[in-house]
């Protein structure tokens, strides 16, 4: 199996192998991310369609930095489409959307004529300053934020109290806040 540069570059050569190890190595985490926002595995299998064809139509120009953190990004971004597409009649209820709320006041509107250009500076920014979290911190944030795991499980999972998670994630998008100004993003 080829590591992730070995996959960029036959991405840049258009070579079709690429979507194949692409669905093997990181197929099953793509899915997770969109059946965990929509809840619905047939549209998750098809968010994870639309980030091999979107990985496909992106690989040049662009090179991540990381390809697990950019996959995880398109398909995130894939299943979001779809999620507000099922629910612009009907809102809440739905454990995704407090995760959202959570993110709202910080994250820059996805209405925006330049959303392109400030989703990739936005992913870039995000990935290196996921970064410079200790590991824990980071482990809570990516659990509630592109797993959109619930409190309660993400306190389970890592051995915690719920008030100390909530905590911890406060702190975390107070980071992400002051990060985010610093680098022009706000």
């Amino acid at each position: 199996m080829p590591d992730d540069r070995q996959i960029i570059s036959l991405l840049q050569k258009r070579d079709e192998r690429a979507l194949q190890f692409i669905r093997e190595s990181y197929g099953a985490l793509c899915f997770q991310i969109a059946e965990q926002i929509i809840g619905n595995s047939e549209d998750a299998e098809e968010c994870v369609n639309d980030m091999l064809m979107n990985v496909w139509n992106s690989i040049p120009p662009q090179c991540p930095v990381s390809l697990r953190a950019y996959l995880a990004a398109l398909v995130r971004n894939a299943a979001l489409d779809k999620y507000k597409s099922a629910h612009r009649q009907k809102r809440g209820g739905v454990q995704f959307s407090a995760s959202l709320d959570e993110l709202s006041e910080i994250l820059p509107s996805d209405e925006r004529v330049e959303k392109q250009v400030e989703q990739r500076a936005l992913t870039a920014a995000l990935t290196a300053w996921l970064k410079t979290l200790p590991q824990d911190t980071a482990r809570l944030f990516i659990q509630r934020y592109f797993l959109s795991h619930s409190v309660r499980d993400i306190a389970k999972q890592n051995g915690m109290r719920e008030s100390a998670v909530k905590m911890a994630l406060l702190r975390a998008r107070g980071k992400l806040k002051e990060y985010l100004e610093q680098e022009g993003l706000l």
